[in-house]
C-alpha cells in the first residue's frame, strides 16, 4: 500500500511539474519605433560638441520581462548595451556617426531570447554628406534553404537607402567560401536583384556593397543560404 501511495505522489509531482513548464511562454519580438530606419536622428540632447543623448523607443512585446537595447557604432565597431523593463532607453552617442540598433526580448522563465530587426541611422552632427546605409537583404534570407529554378539559378535581391539619395551602384560578391571575395557583378543603382548559377546541396555566401556618387561604400555583411 505504501509503495502504491509513493507511486501516486510521484506521478502527481511529475504532472504538476510538466504543467508548470508548459505554461512558460517564450518572449515575442518587439517592433522598433525610433530612431527610424535609414534616417538622421535630430532629436538627441546635447552632451558636448562631440556627443548627444539619444532616446530609443519600441513597442512592448508579449511574454517579455526585460529588453536589451544593443547599439553599434558602424565606423568603430563600438557596442553599447542597456537593459530596460519599459519600452524606451537612452544612450550617449557620437555626433555625425552611423549606428545600428536592435532590441532583444527576455523572459526569466525561459532561456530563449528573440531579437528585433536591425535598423540603421545617423546621429545628427556637423556632417554634410553621408555614406549609404548597408543594403537590406530581401532574399534569400540568411540561412534559408532554397530551390533553384529551371535554369539552375537563384535570384538574389536587396534594397538600399542613402540620406543624400546619390547611390551610384552595387557590387555583388558571391561564392562557396566565406567571406565571399568573388566580385561577380557590378550593377547600377536601378538594379536591385541578380540571378546566379547554383548547384544542389551546396551552401553559398554573398554580400552587397553599396557605393554612392562620392565613392563612399557600405557593406551588408555576409549572408548565407543552402540550395536543396
Amino acid at each position: 500500500m505504501m509503495r502504491f501511495l509513493i507511486i501516486i505522489i510521484c506521478l502527481i509531482i511529475t504532472v504538476t511539474s510538466c504543467k508548470k513548464k508548459s505554461t512558460a511562454q517564450s518572449p515575442e519580438v518587439v517592433q522598433l519605433i525610433f530612431p527610424e530606419k535609414n534616417s538622421e536622428c535630430t532629436t538627441g540632447v546635447d552632451i558636448s560638441d562631440e556627443s548627444s543623448r539619444v532616446e530609443f523607443t519600441w513597442n512592448l512585446a508579449d511574454n517579455t520581462e526585460t529588453y536589451e537595447l544593443r547599439v553599434t557604432n558602424i565606423a568603430t565597431g563600438t557596442i553599447q548595451t542597456i537593459v530596460s523593463s519599459s519600452s524606451s532607453a537612452s544612450l550617449p552617442l557620437a555626433k555625425g556617426e552611423q549606428f545600428s540598433w536592435f532590441v532583444r526580448s527576455r523572459n526569466s522563465e525561459v532561456e530563449q531570447t528573440v531579437s528585433s530587426e536591425e535598423w540603421y541611422f545617423y546621429n545628427a552632427g556637423s556632417r554634410t554628406t553621408f555614406a549609404p546605409f548597408p543594403a537590406t537583404i530581401e532574399s534569400p534570407a540568411s540561412s534559408d534553404n532554397v530551390f533553384k529554378d529551371i535554369n539552375n539559378e537563384v535570384e538574389l535581391s536587396w534594397t538600399a537607402s542613402d540620406l543624400d539619395d546619390d547611390i551610384n551602384g552595387y557590387e555583388v560578391y558571391f561564392s562557396v567560401e566565406t567571406p565571399p571575395i568573388d566580385l561577380i557583378r557590378e550593377v547600377t543603382s536601378s538594379v536591385t536583384s541578380v540571378k546566379v548559377s547554383v548547384t544542389s546541396d551546396t551552401v553559398y555566401y554573398w554580400k552587397i556593397v553599396v557605393i554612392d556618387e562620392e565613392g563612399n561604400k557600405s557593406d551588408s555583411g555576409i549572408y548565407t543560404f543552402k540550395v536543396l
